[in-house]
């Protein structure tokens, strides 16, 4: 099993995303520039956090034309893993492989901190390793990361089991006092119908070694990596 970590201009946490999955995980990686269509046989692919063309004009939104992108499409459509992380959730919503958008946190401040996330569905591929309710404390570093969409879209959220993880407070309840941004209804992650693509603000790969202080993220690479063998 193969994953491809994509670099766009701005991205700032590819490296750690390299590291996580190479040095952690010991999982075979390569990066994939962004001007390139070729996804070079990877299984899974994480879009990672920083900010994608300096966020010039508004998060995601100028590294959904990317050609790589195309390619990341075709690669979703056909069931493969996609894992956005922060502004990569930003550009999969963008780019319209997840419903929503994300806006200013409220406060409009950037936030950095480890927060709680309860986990909503252990049944997805990048949770298989987690327990249903179960909370984990990951790190967040953005100034959107405010989840928001139509009502209509949140209901099928619901209803589908397609929130796969929310602000909490370290006992699991999602009060607004959990939420750090002003996220709709504590959403801190969710995936696409097929179950295939998720995107994340919290930060995993800040959160895979106890060098860091918490190796809760790691879970996220480890059910990837079950996942795929699974296959």
């Amino acid at each position: 099993m193969k994953f491809g970590v994509i670099i766009f201009p701005g991205s700032n946490c590819d490296h750690d995303a390299y590291w996580t999955v190479q040095q952690v995980a010991k999982q075979p990686v390569t990066f994939l520039w962004h001007e390139s269509h070729d996804l070079e046989n990877c299984d899974a692919i994480i879009v990672p956090g920083g900010f994608a063309f300096g966020d010039y004009l508004r998060t995601g939104a100028i590294a959904k034309f990317s050609p790589v992108m195309e390619s990341v499409h075709r690669f979703a459509d056909g069931g493969g893993l996609v894992l956005g992380i922060c502004n990569g959730f930003q550009i999969l919503c963008e780019s319209g492989l997840l419903p929503g958008a994300l806006m200013r946190n409220t406060g409009l401040k950037y936030v950095c901190k480890p927060v709680q996330v309860r986990v909503e569905n252990a049944a997805t591929s990048f949770t298989n390793a987690c327990s249903q309710g179960e909370v984990l404390t990951i790190p967040i570093g953005h100034m959107e990361g405010n989840y928001f969409c139509d009502r209509e879209t949140l209901e099928g959220l619901r209803r589908d089991n397609r929130i796969v993880f929310r602000y909490s407070t370290p006992s699991g309840e999602t009060l607004p006092a959990a939420n750090p941004n002003g996220s709709m209804d504590n959403i801190a992650g969710i995936c696409n119908a097929g179950g295939n693509v998720v995107g994340m603000m919290p930060h995993p790969e800040r959160s895979a070694e106890t060098v860091l202080g918490c190796t809760d993220g790691m879970r996220i690479f480890h059910s990837m990596v079950g996942a795929m063998a699974g296959r």
